[in-house]
Protein backbone atom coordinates (compact mmCIF):
# COMPACT_ATOMS: atom_id res chain seq x y z
CA UNK A 1 0.00 0.00 0.00
CA UNK A 2 1.63 3.19 -1.25
CA UNK A 3 -0.01 6.57 -0.78
CA UNK A 4 0.56 9.86 -2.58
CA UNK A 5 -0.11 13.23 -0.99
CA UNK A 6 1.06 16.67 -2.02
CA UNK A 7 3.42 18.50 0.32
CA UNK A 8 1.82 21.76 1.39
CA UNK A 9 -1.76 20.80 0.51
CA UNK A 10 -3.93 22.44 1.76
CA UNK A 11 -1.18 24.08 3.82
CA UNK A 12 2.16 23.03 5.27
CA UNK A 13 0.92 22.26 8.77
CA UNK A 14 -2.06 20.17 7.68
CA UNK A 15 -0.18 18.30 4.97
CA UNK A 16 2.48 17.30 7.48
CA UNK A 17 -0.15 16.08 9.93
CA UNK A 18 -1.70 13.97 7.15
CA UNK A 19 1.72 12.61 6.22
CA UNK A 20 2.42 11.49 9.77
CA UNK A 21 -1.00 9.82 10.03
CA UNK A 22 -0.49 7.53 7.03
CA UNK A 23 1.66 4.75 8.56
CA UNK A 24 -0.85 4.17 11.35
CA UNK A 25 -3.60 3.92 8.75
CA UNK A 26 -1.76 1.08 7.02
CA UNK A 27 0.48 2.70 4.43
CA UNK A 28 3.69 0.76 3.76
CA UNK A 29 5.42 3.41 1.62
CA UNK A 30 4.83 7.13 1.19
CA UNK A 31 5.12 9.23 -1.95
CA UNK A 32 5.30 12.92 -1.13
CA UNK A 33 4.53 15.19 -4.04
CA UNK A 34 6.60 18.28 -4.79
CA UNK A 35 4.25 20.93 -6.19
CA UNK A 36 5.05 22.40 -9.58
CA UNK A 37 3.18 25.03 -11.59
CA UNK A 38 3.27 23.20 -14.94
CA UNK A 39 2.82 19.45 -14.41
CA UNK A 40 2.53 17.21 -17.46
CA UNK A 41 1.34 13.92 -15.96
CA UNK A 42 -1.16 15.12 -13.36
CA UNK A 43 -4.90 15.16 -13.76
CA UNK A 44 -7.19 17.89 -12.41
CA UNK A 45 -7.19 16.67 -8.79
CA UNK A 46 -3.42 16.59 -8.34
CA UNK A 47 -3.00 19.77 -10.40
CA UNK A 48 -5.37 21.49 -7.99
CA UNK A 49 -3.47 20.07 -5.01
CA UNK A 50 -0.23 21.42 -6.41
CA UNK A 51 -1.72 24.85 -6.90
CA UNK A 52 -3.13 24.87 -3.37
CA UNK A 53 0.32 23.98 -2.07
CA UNK A 54 2.04 26.68 -4.12
CA UNK A 55 -0.52 29.26 -3.03
CA UNK A 56 0.19 28.24 0.58
CA UNK A 57 3.85 29.17 0.01
CA UNK A 58 5.36 25.68 -0.20
CA UNK A 59 9.04 25.72 -1.18
CA UNK A 60 11.57 22.96 -1.77
CA UNK A 61 13.29 23.54 1.57
CA UNK A 62 9.92 23.14 3.33
CA UNK A 63 9.46 19.74 1.67
CA UNK A 64 12.90 18.53 2.68
CA UNK A 65 12.34 19.68 6.25
CA UNK A 66 9.00 17.87 6.27
CA UNK A 67 10.69 14.73 4.98
CA UNK A 68 13.33 14.94 7.70
CA UNK A 69 10.72 15.19 10.46
CA UNK A 70 8.82 12.27 8.95
CA UNK A 71 11.98 10.17 8.89
CA UNK A 72 12.70 10.91 12.53
CA UNK A 73 9.20 9.80 13.51
CA UNK A 74 8.86 6.85 11.11
CA UNK A 75 12.28 5.29 10.71
CA UNK A 76 11.13 2.17 8.84
CA UNK A 77 8.67 3.65 6.33
CA UNK A 78 10.16 4.23 2.86
CA UNK A 79 9.75 7.82 1.67
CA UNK A 80 9.80 8.77 -2.00
CA UNK A 81 9.65 12.30 -3.38
CA UNK A 82 7.71 12.63 -6.64
CA UNK A 83 7.67 15.64 -8.89
CA UNK A 84 9.20 17.45 -11.84
CA UNK A 85 12.76 18.39 -12.64
CA UNK A 86 12.48 22.19 -12.86
CA UNK A 87 12.38 22.83 -9.08
CA UNK A 88 15.27 20.38 -8.60
CA UNK A 89 17.29 22.10 -11.33
CA UNK A 90 16.63 25.46 -9.70
CA UNK A 91 17.70 24.07 -6.32
CA UNK A 92 20.78 22.40 -7.83
CA UNK A 93 20.90 18.69 -8.68
CA UNK A 94 23.90 17.82 -6.52
CA UNK A 95 22.67 19.89 -3.58
CA UNK A 96 19.17 18.45 -3.85
CA UNK A 97 20.41 14.86 -3.89
CA UNK A 98 22.65 15.51 -0.89
CA UNK A 99 19.98 17.35 1.11
CA UNK A 100 17.28 14.80 0.26
CA UNK A 101 19.49 11.93 1.38
CA UNK A 102 20.40 13.76 4.60
CA UNK A 103 16.67 14.32 5.23
CA UNK A 104 16.06 10.57 5.04
CA UNK A 105 14.48 10.38 1.60
CA UNK A 106 14.89 6.94 0.00
CA UNK A 107 14.31 7.74 -3.66
CA UNK A 108 12.95 10.07 -6.31
CA UNK A 109 10.36 9.82 -9.06
CA UNK A 110 11.09 12.62 -11.52
CA UNK A 111 8.26 12.52 -14.01
CA UNK A 112 9.79 14.53 -16.84
CA UNK A 113 13.45 13.50 -16.67
CA UNK A 114 14.15 11.28 -19.71
CA UNK A 115 17.03 8.79 -19.60
CA UNK A 116 18.87 10.69 -22.34
CA UNK A 117 19.22 13.67 -19.95
CA UNK A 118 19.42 11.88 -16.62
CA UNK A 119 23.13 11.84 -15.79
CA UNK A 120 23.26 15.23 -14.08
CA UNK A 121 20.68 13.90 -11.60
CA UNK A 122 21.32 10.15 -11.62
CA UNK A 123 25.02 10.43 -10.80
CA UNK A 124 24.55 12.49 -7.61
CA UNK A 125 21.60 10.27 -6.67
CA UNK A 126 23.87 7.23 -6.87
CA UNK A 127 26.52 9.10 -4.90
CA UNK A 128 24.13 9.77 -2.03
CA UNK A 129 22.25 6.46 -2.15
CA UNK A 130 18.92 7.61 -3.57
CA UNK A 131 16.84 5.24 -5.68
CA UNK A 132 15.88 6.35 -9.19
CA UNK A 133 12.34 5.05 -9.61
CA UNK A 134 11.32 4.67 -13.24
CA UNK A 135 7.85 5.33 -14.64
CA UNK A 136 6.83 2.84 -17.34
CA UNK A 137 3.92 3.88 -19.57
CA UNK A 138 1.47 1.49 -21.27
CA UNK A 139 2.85 2.76 -24.58
CA UNK A 140 6.51 2.08 -23.75
CA UNK A 141 7.97 -0.28 -26.37
CA UNK A 142 10.57 -2.94 -25.59
CA UNK A 143 13.54 -0.89 -26.77
CA UNK A 144 12.58 2.02 -24.55
CA UNK A 145 11.68 -0.31 -21.68
CA UNK A 146 15.15 -1.87 -21.72
CA UNK A 147 16.71 1.60 -21.63
CA UNK A 148 14.56 2.66 -18.67
CA UNK A 149 15.16 -0.52 -16.70
CA UNK A 150 18.92 -0.29 -17.21
CA UNK A 151 19.28 2.53 -14.70
CA UNK A 152 16.16 1.92 -12.57
CA UNK A 153 16.71 1.24 -8.88
CA UNK A 154 14.43 0.75 -5.89
CA UNK A 155 11.32 -0.36 -7.72
CA UNK A 156 9.59 0.08 -11.06
CA UNK A 157 6.40 2.16 -11.27
CA UNK A 158 4.15 1.03 -14.09
CA UNK A 159 1.46 3.48 -15.13
CA UNK A 160 -1.82 1.60 -15.14
CA UNK A 161 -3.67 3.74 -17.70
CA UNK A 162 -2.94 5.75 -20.81
CA UNK A 163 -3.14 9.39 -19.87
CA UNK A 164 -2.87 11.54 -16.78
CA UNK A 165 -3.58 10.75 -13.14
CA UNK A 166 -7.07 10.30 -11.81
CA UNK A 167 -8.99 10.39 -15.10
CA UNK A 168 -9.40 6.69 -15.95
CA UNK A 169 -9.57 3.35 -14.16
CA UNK A 170 -7.01 0.58 -14.33
CA UNK A 171 -7.87 -2.66 -16.16
CA UNK A 172 -6.45 -5.59 -14.22
CA UNK A 173 -5.99 -8.03 -17.10
CA UNK A 174 -4.00 -5.64 -19.29
CA UNK A 175 -1.92 -4.51 -16.35
CA UNK A 176 -1.16 -8.05 -15.19
CA UNK A 177 0.28 -8.94 -18.60
CA UNK A 178 2.41 -5.79 -18.66
CA UNK A 179 3.72 -6.37 -15.14
CA UNK A 180 4.62 -9.96 -16.00
CA UNK A 181 6.58 -8.70 -19.01
CA UNK A 182 8.48 -6.16 -16.90
CA UNK A 183 9.28 -8.85 -14.32
CA UNK A 184 10.81 -11.01 -17.01
CA UNK A 185 13.25 -8.17 -17.72
CA UNK A 186 13.93 -6.86 -14.21
CA UNK A 187 14.35 -8.26 -10.72
CA UNK A 188 13.00 -5.06 -9.15
CA UNK A 189 9.57 -4.98 -7.47
CA UNK A 190 6.85 -3.58 -9.72
CA UNK A 191 4.11 -1.30 -8.41
CA UNK A 192 1.16 0.19 -10.25
CA UNK A 193 -0.42 3.63 -10.04
CA UNK A 194 -2.49 6.15 -12.03
CA UNK A 195 -6.08 4.93 -12.18
CA UNK A 196 -6.35 3.02 -8.89
CA UNK A 197 -9.03 4.77 -6.92
CA UNK A 198 -11.12 2.23 -5.00
CA UNK A 199 -10.59 -0.70 -2.62
CA UNK A 200 -12.04 -3.04 -5.27
CA UNK A 201 -9.52 -1.91 -7.87
CA UNK A 202 -6.71 -2.44 -5.38
CA UNK A 203 -8.07 -5.92 -4.60
CA UNK A 204 -8.26 -6.81 -8.28
CA UNK A 205 -4.59 -5.94 -8.78
CA UNK A 206 -3.03 -7.40 -5.66
CA UNK A 207 -2.13 -10.76 -7.23
CA UNK A 208 -0.21 -9.25 -10.15
CA UNK A 209 1.77 -6.37 -8.63
CA UNK A 210 4.06 -5.87 -5.65
CA UNK A 211 2.29 -2.69 -4.63
CA UNK A 212 -0.43 -0.23 -5.56
CA UNK A 213 -0.20 3.56 -5.48
CA UNK A 214 -3.29 5.61 -4.71
CA UNK A 215 -3.03 9.36 -5.09
CA UNK A 216 -5.88 11.24 -6.75
CA UNK A 217 -8.56 9.66 -4.57
CA UNK A 218 -6.69 10.72 -1.41
CA UNK A 219 -5.97 14.18 -2.76
CA UNK A 220 -9.66 14.66 -3.61
CA UNK A 221 -10.58 14.08 0.05
CA UNK A 222 -8.04 16.71 1.07
CA UNK A 223 -9.51 19.09 -1.51
CA UNK A 224 -13.02 18.96 -0.03
CA UNK A 225 -13.59 22.05 2.13
CA UNK A 226 -16.31 20.23 4.05
CA UNK A 227 -13.77 17.93 5.71
CA UNK A 228 -11.11 20.52 6.48
CA UNK A 229 -10.18 21.00 10.07
CA UNK A 230 -10.13 18.24 12.66
CA UNK A 231 -12.08 15.80 10.50
CA UNK A 232 -9.73 15.81 7.53
CA UNK A 233 -7.09 13.48 8.92
CA UNK A 234 -9.81 11.08 10.04
CA UNK A 235 -11.37 11.03 6.58
CA UNK A 236 -8.04 10.32 4.90
CA UNK A 237 -7.21 7.62 7.45
CA UNK A 238 -10.56 5.87 7.01
CA UNK A 239 -10.12 5.76 3.25
CA UNK A 240 -6.56 4.49 3.50
CA UNK A 241 -7.65 1.77 5.92
CA UNK A 242 -10.27 0.61 3.43
CA UNK A 243 -7.53 0.27 0.81
CA UNK A 244 -5.28 -1.55 3.26
CA UNK A 245 -8.07 -4.02 4.06
CA UNK A 246 -8.62 -4.69 0.34
CA UNK A 247 -4.98 -5.74 -0.03
CA UNK A 248 -5.10 -8.31 2.75
CA UNK A 249 -4.99 -11.97 1.62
Amino acid sequence: MISFTMAGDPNLETSEAILHSLPAAGVDMVELGMPFSDPTADGPSIQAAGMRALMAGTKTHHILAMAERFRLAHAEVPLILMGYYNPILHYGAEKFAKDAAQAGVDGLIIVDLPPEEEDEMRIPMEKYGLALVRLIAPTTDDTRLARLLKTATGFVYTIAVKGITGTASAHSNELAARVAHIKRLSSLPVVAGFGIRTPQQARDLRASVDGVVVGSAIVEIIGQPSVHGGGLIGEVSRFVRSLRSALQP
